[in-house]
């Protein structure tokens, strides 16, 4: 197998600024669509209990659906973006996107809503091996920390964007306008990055008659793959917790309203966008200086953990709690471009797509089995212990962060 990257080393020319600017702001568009697509759903859950009929449990499978289908499709999207380039891919992506709004704004029951969290799910697959093959292969080596932290922050905005969105057209109107909206964003995204196509053009991987069987698959044999991967699956379970749950543990503990307890969670994201920010000029100073990418990682979400176990004692209040809750979202925030550097630094030449979909499927099966157990408490009305456990498993994912910085340099 005959592997072509631009990103296995720094190009011999500087890349202007402008350029990697970008391709930083291309791809940090179409990762917003994505994030926003993650809570395609989730905002509008109280309502779907009042008009439908349905349990937190219900409400929590439809999520575990989406992540279900977004998480075996990541992995197999990454060898999908490695053979065909991830410009074709991402236009898919983003039209099945799409096609979820439209299912979502005609929806009359749970069935419909089962048929959103598929389409949604599989638009998801793809972008992650999609957005860091195109990162990794079009912008320079010494931007690679900053563009790391936008596309972190943009993720952010597009979660924080999604709560407000739907939430603020369906107060002004109803919810299957909300919908038809959200489909008219799609439209959009989908002409800008038509329009600029050629910045996200990569290279593939071309496989000669003469390559080993079963080399495409040789990356499974590492160790410090499923590190990575653990790292995602625990660290997104309690994000999960956050965006599924957060809204409704704030108006029955705390009394605070449906409309006001959905928007913590865009302060949340708003929050964890900032850190993003200041995350990526840590990633880029620590790159220069060889810093430890898994120890800063470790210290964010040890931070994250400590304050989201504080919010589980209800000490604090509603106000109290929201705040806490976004300066959550800050300290994980932090972490965030050095989780992608750590990755990076991890990930073999030649097979970026494969890497990334199988370490980010970690992400999806998070997202997936998170609202299955936590909805289980929820529905026993156990909600301080919701956010423990939350807090916990980002606790443990702290030693798979470490366990990732340790394998990495063996490795090397």
């Amino acid at each position: 197998m005959n592997t072509a990257t631009l990103g296995a080393a720094a190009p011999a020319n500087p890349i202007p600024l402008r350029q990697d600017a970008a391709v930083i702001g291309l791809v940090g568009l179409a990762h917003a669509t994505s994030h926003f697509s993650h809570l395609l759903l989730a905002p509008l859950f109280p309502v779907f209990i009042r008009d439908f009929g349905l349990s937190y449990s219900d409400v929590g499978l439809l999520m575990s659906i989406f992540f279900v289908i977004s998480g075996m499709g990541q992995a197999l999207a990454g060898f999908v973006v490695d053979r065909i380039g991830a410009r074709p891919v991402l236009f898919a992506a983003i039209g099945c996107f799409l096609l979820a709004a439209l299912a979502a704004s005609q929806a009359t029951g749970y069935a419909g809503l089962v048929l959103v969290a598929m389409l949604a799910g599989l638009g998801n697959a793809p972008f992650h091996p999609a957005d860091f093959t195109i990162l990794n292969q079009r912008v320079s080596s010494p931007r690679l920390g900053h563009a790391f932290s936008a596309h972190g922050l943009t993720g952010n905005l597009g979660w924080a964007l999604a709560p407000a969105f739907l939430i603020g057209i369906t107060a002004l109107s109803d919810w299957r306008t909300a919908y038809l909206g959200a489909a008219l964003l799609y439209v959009g995204v989908l002409a800008v990055l038509f329009w600029q196509r050629d910045k996200l053009l990569t290279e593939v991987v071309v496989r000669h008659g003469d390559a080993p069987r079963g080399g495409d698959l040789a990356f499974l044999k590492l160790p410090v793959v499923w590190w990575c991967f653990a790292f995602f699956l625990l660290s997104t379970m309690t994000l999960a917790v956050v965006q599924t749950f957060a809204p409704s543990i704030l108006n029955v503990v705390h009394g605070v309203s449906v409309e006001i307890a959905t928007l913590t969670i865009s302060a949340y994201m708003l929050c964890s966008a900032l850190g993003m920010l200041v995350g990526g000029f840590v990633a880029a100073y620590g790159q220069s200086h060889r810093w430890s990418s898994d120890r800063v990682v470790a210290m964010a979400m040890t931070s994250g953990a400590v304050l989201l176990l504080v919010c589980a004692t209800g000490w604090l209040g509603a106000v109290g709690t929201m705040v806490a809750l976004a300066a959550t979202g800050f300290a994980v925030g932090v972490g965030g471009p050095s989780r992608d550097m750590m990755i990076k630094k991890a990930t073999p030449k030649g097979a970026t797509g494969r890497v990334y979909g199988t370490v980010y499927s970690g992400l999806d099966v998070g997202f997936a089995l998170s609202p299955l157990i936590f909805g289980l408490a929820m529905d026993r009305g156990w909600y301080g212990l919701t956010l423990a456990g939350a807090a916990l498993v980002l606790m443990v994912s702290v030693f798979a962060a470490v366990g990732v910085g340790q394998r990495t340099a063996v490795a090397r």
